[in-house]
């Protein structure tokens, strides 16, 4: 994707703590987290417009041929979601939209993951595309979570977002799914930063759920 892809959705209840990171709480026993994730989109533009009719995009498209990717490149595609992203453009200093999608991944490794979002990024002509690998707490590889909570709309995030200097430019932004959740995916130094957005969004973060991993910027 043209920039660093952020957002927030979901459910759980998980104690968080990282050397570096400091301590925090969220909620619930998070689900299930899929392999990897893989995060991208077929659009080029720069949208500034939220009214702009390329945000009504489904990507139906875009994403059966994106699981035809992932399954002829050896991994087995699962679950996608779209999703409706706010980024923070710091050269037009504004906020700008795009639509999207996130692909579960399975039976894939790291590098086969990295191989599959370059294939991805090339055919759709990305700047990158971003891979988040679930793992353990504990793995020496983990270098980022994805924080996701429930509740939190478009505008919501849109308005926050621009009005929070330190989380535009160190977060980024973040994409909604259709169904009004978030997803955010930042570096675990950013943890203390990321929940502190999460609450002003409204969320409880008792009610988060904080999964780790292995983020990558594949081009």
């Amino acid at each position: 994707m043209r920039q660093r892809v952020r957002a927030l959705v979901a459910v759980g209840v998980l104690v968080l703590g990282t050397g570096g990171a400091g301590t925090a709480q969220a909620a619930v026993a998070a689900p299930r987290c899929p392999t990897a994730e893989l995060f991208a989109t077929a659009n080029t533009a720069i949208i500034t417009d939220p009214a702009d009719p390329r945000l009504r995009d489904r990507l139906q498209r875009f994403g059966h041929d994106v699981r035809k990717i992932i399954h002829a490149n050896g991994a087995r595609p699962g679950a996608s979601t779209l999703l409706d992203g706010v980024f923070w453009s710091g050269e037009l200093k504004r906020a700008t939209y795009e639509r999207s999608r996130v692909f579960d991944v399975s039976e894939v490794n790291r590098d086969g993951l990295r191989h599959i979002a370059g294939v991805v990024a090339k055919r759709y002509h990305q700047e990158s595309v971003l891979t988040f690998r679930c793992l353990p707490r504990t793995s020496r590889e983990v270098d980022a979570v994805e924080i996701r909570a429930a509740g939190v709309s478009a505008r919501a995030l849109h308005d926050t977002l621009v009005a929070d200097p330190e989380a535009r430019e160190e977060l980024g932004g973040g994409s909604v799914t259709r169904d009004g959740r978030l997803i955010l995916v930042a570096p675990l130094g950013d943890l203390p930063l990321a929940r502190e957005f999460t609450q002003s969004l409204g969320v409880d973060w008792r009610k988060a759920e904080v999964r780790y991993g292995d983020e990558e910027f594949v081009s």
